[in-house]
């Protein structure tokens, strides 16, 4: 029997709780890895460089759009982000679920090269008014910066309906116990039981 490795995405807007889902699933499943991307955004206090994203600057990351090493890339407001192909390879040869916390844009790109590979997750926020709450606790953005955010959650919300699942991140140990839920279910999706079946039909 063998167990074939597949690629999670979950995508949301800007302070929806990707990103905290995310983290808590790295620490509770060890066959899960972080697709780490390459920005040229600052880093921002807490991030670790290698862990959270490579952060490079617009020069390196032209020339590494240049040299088609990225799967999928994407300008998110005045940044640049892109998933490295090798680090998902060498990843999914060493047996791992890769996570990619990623835009509807990136997911589409993944799912038209890697089709079969990858299952793909959309968390809403309870209301819009909570998303506004949420940006702005964060304490990381001006006014002016969070009224961007919301607008591009508007027509990031509406793509909802390209993923394979779609929760609503009201409680969060909930939404994470269901994510995990998911994982089981495609992990058994994803396992080749041809030989297991072969050996008991002898």
């Amino acid at each position: 029997m063998k167990q074939e490795n597949f690629i999670l995405i979950i995508s949301s807007p800007s302070g929806a709780g990707k990103t905290s889902l995310s983290r808590q699933l790295l620490k509770e499943d060890s066959r899960l890895c972080l697709s780490v991307s390459a920005t040229t955004r600052k880093i921002r206090p807490g991030e670790v460089e290698g862990k959270d994203y490579y952060f490079i600057d617009i020069k390196e990351y032209k020339e590494m759009l240049l040299n088609k090493e990225f799967l999928e890339d994407a300008q998110v407001f005045d940044n640049y982000y892109g998933s490295p192909k090798k680090h998902i390879m060498d990843k999914l040869q060493e047996g791992k679920d890769i996570l990619f916390d990623i835009d509807w844009q990136g997911a589409q790109t993944l799912k038209e090269k890697l089709g079969p590979l990858v299952v793909s997750i959309f968390i809403l926020p309870p209301s819009m008014s909570e998303l506004k709450r949420r940006l702005k606790s964060r304490g990381q953005d001006s006014d002016e910066v969070v009224d961007r955010r919301m607008e591009r959650a508007k027509a990031e919300i509406s793509k909802y309906g390209l993923y394979d699942y779609v929760l609503i991140n009201k409680d969060f140990d909930k939404t994470l116990a269901r994510i995990s839920s998911i994982i089981a279910a495609e992990r058994l999706r994803f396992f080749d039981f041809s030989k297991f079946v072969e050996d008991l039909m002898k």
